[in-house]
């Protein structure tokens, strides 16, 4: 029997989907371990709460009607085991075997006849270590979402209930103005489409990007952790958000890493699709995708970290100003209004002109602040990754918890062999904006 409907966005990702560009998204979390690591016990609590987890014990099924259509279903051989592993690294052949091993596994599509998520567990980190790394399909759920996976898979974490809030019995209204509103709300949705599409159209230009490159199925990884100290204390210097400031921090790193690669940054800026959660409070914690976007110009071409910041200010105020729904950067609304026909017989082609529109995609994926563990080990560093678009060589993730900022770097692996430089340069970029604070 089938379940719920994915949305048109949540099926454009599963058209996107091909072994060169595998729409999954991805996250290392480490934890310190105060005793010794059980594998298989751990291997086991892990297989016993992601059981729990109806989404996860469920799989994408194509459907008949509305054509290209799909729904959940559950899966009847499921065995939450099965899609858990565990490995032991060595540092005998590998300086940083964790980073060596995550960029091979990021890179393994999932099987998309089954449920869309992954975990590797992997022991033999220094000190008695041991990292959890998660796979889940964008088609499952958004960043936003995806808490509710990592949350039910850790200790004592209660997610939220989903109260509805009670609402006032509205007056009984006449058939004529009920008409008349839903054909409003149909007008305004349809200007708003209308007007993400020209933008869309207006936004385009030429795939030059010095960061953009042919598809391949080999990924790299970095890990980059900041203080969060430093970054309040230059937010607190120059104003802004946080997020102004990371975003001020990678557009340095972007340029100092064009420049080690023999590219022009002067007078130069990127385009970075920045995604927007448009998931209200009411919506599930798991649901699908409740996206959209902003598309903001990086400064790489200005070598003043303090005037980076502020056109990265100007640049994310206009785009709050104007609100999610407008703008080309809204193109994964305007992706949610079109039948899931039209993605099964075009998305994967629309797909390579993403160079056209935007450079690469800084993500940010909410971690609360609460102390989390696993099997009684406090977690220490949560490093989130995003699918690269395809002919995409760059995408960035960040994730905030505790008192760092944990940012992830995904290249791909055959147009960019040393994702080590991006690492440092984005290391350099924040003591210099620090520095001028």
């Amino acid at each position: 029997m089938a379940g719920s409907s994915l949305s048109a966005l949540d099926v454009a990702f599963l058209c996107l989907e091909s072994e060169t560009s595998p729409m999954h998204m991805g996250a290392v979390v480490t934890f310190t371990a105060r005793r010794p690591v059980d594998p298989a016990a751990l291997t086991a609590l892990l297989a016993e709460r992601a059981a729990r987890l109806p989404k996860l014990r469920q799989r994408a099924r194509a459907e008949l009607f509305p054509p290209g259509s799909a729904s959940w279903t559950e899966d009847p051989e499921f065995v939450a085991a099965d899609h858990i592993h565990h490995v032991t690294l060595s540092s005998l052949y590998e300086p940083d075997p964790l980073t060596a091993y995550a960029s091979r596994w990021i890179a393994e599509p999932l099987d998309t006849s089954r449920p869309l998520w992954h975990l590797t567990l992997v022991t033999g980190l220094p000190d008695g270590n041991f990292a959890l790394l998660l796979k889940l399909h964008h088609a499952l759920t958004d960043g936003a979402g995806a808490y509710a996976v990592a949350a039910g898979l850790l200790d004592g974490v209660e997610l939220p209930e989903r109260i509805p809030a009670a609402r006032p019995i509205p007056a009984p209204r006449s058939t004529l103005d009920t008409v008349k509103d839903a054909l409003g709300t149909v007008w305004d949705q349809a200007n708003e489409t209308a007007g993400i599409a020209s933008s869309l159209v207006r936004a385009a230009r030429p795939p030059l990007s010095p960061v953009s490159a042919p598809t391949s199925a080999e990924r790299r990884l970095g890990f980059v952790r900041l203080p969060l100290t430093e970054l309040r204390q230059v937010r607190k210097a120059h104003g802004g958000t946080t997020n102004d400031v990371v975003l001020a921090v990678l557009s340095g790193a972007l340029r100092e890493w064009l420049v080690n690669r023999g590219h022009r940054a002067d007078g130069r800026t990127l385009r970075a699709l920045i995604p927007v959660s448009v998931r209200g409070r009411a919506a599930g914690q798991l649901g699908g995708n409740k996206l959209s976007g902003y598309l903001c110009d990086l400064p790489v071409g200005e070598d003043d970290p303090v005037e980076r910041l502020r056109v990265v200010r100007r640049a994310m105020t206009r785009n709050k100003a104007a609100g999610p729904s407008r703008g080309a950067g809204a193109l994964p609304l305007l992706a949610d209004r079109v039948p899931p026909l039209l993605h099964r017989l075009g998305t994967r082609k629309a797909g390579l002109a993403a160079p056209m529109l935007f450079d690469l995609v800084i993500t940010t994926v909410p971690v609360p602040p609460a102390r989390l563990s696993l099997g009684g080990a406090r977690l220490a560093e949560v490093y989130p990754f995003v699918p690269l678009a395809p002919r995409h060589a760059v995408g960035i993730a960040v994730a905030t918890y505790r008192d760092s900022v944990h940012i992830g770097l995904q290249v791909n692996g055959e147009a960019v062999p040393d994702v080590g430089s991006l690492r440092d340069a984005v290391l350099k970029s924040a003591d210099r904006l620090l520095d001028a604070s």
